[in-house]
């Protein structure tokens, strides 16, 4: 069984920044894909950003160049730098993992029912 907890969630004016952290418990596999993902109110869950065992990242159209994935391996921990924060990126973020990826011949993706284990969140609030 694998333990996911976020923090880092917060409010923050427009063009803010905040860091996400995620940390990993029990037990893991050396290959996986590792993602960010939020759901607005009245949205579904989307891809924001994610890594893989490799390091390989992949970023949404809308966070390119503001967002940036990371990881900490000594740490178990999974990062997201959020700069330039704007108000359409208020949701709540979680992160989650993929053992099987390199089952597919995957590396970082986005398709949200190949993530089998999911933290419980954490609120990100951005006010104009």
């Amino acid at each position: 069984q694998v333990q996911l907890v976020e923090s880092g969630g917060g409010s923050v004016q427009s063009g803010g920044s905040l860091r996400l952290s995620c940390v990993a418990s029990g037990h893991t596999y050396s290959s996986y894909s590792m993602g960010w993902f939020r759901q607005g109110p009245g949205k579904g869950r989307e891809g924001v950003a994610c890594i893989d065992s490799y390091g390989t990242t992949r970023y949404a159209d809308s966070v390119k160049g503001r967002f940036t994935v990371s990881q900490d391996n000594a740490k178990n921990t999974l990062y997201l730098q959020m700069n330039s924060l704007k108000p359409e990126d208020t949701a709540t973020y979680y992160c989650a993992v993929d053992f099987s990826n390199g089952d597919y011949g995957l590396g970082p993706h986005f398709m949200v029912s190949e993530y089998k284990h999911w933290g419980q969140g954490t609120q990100v609030t951005v006010s104009s």
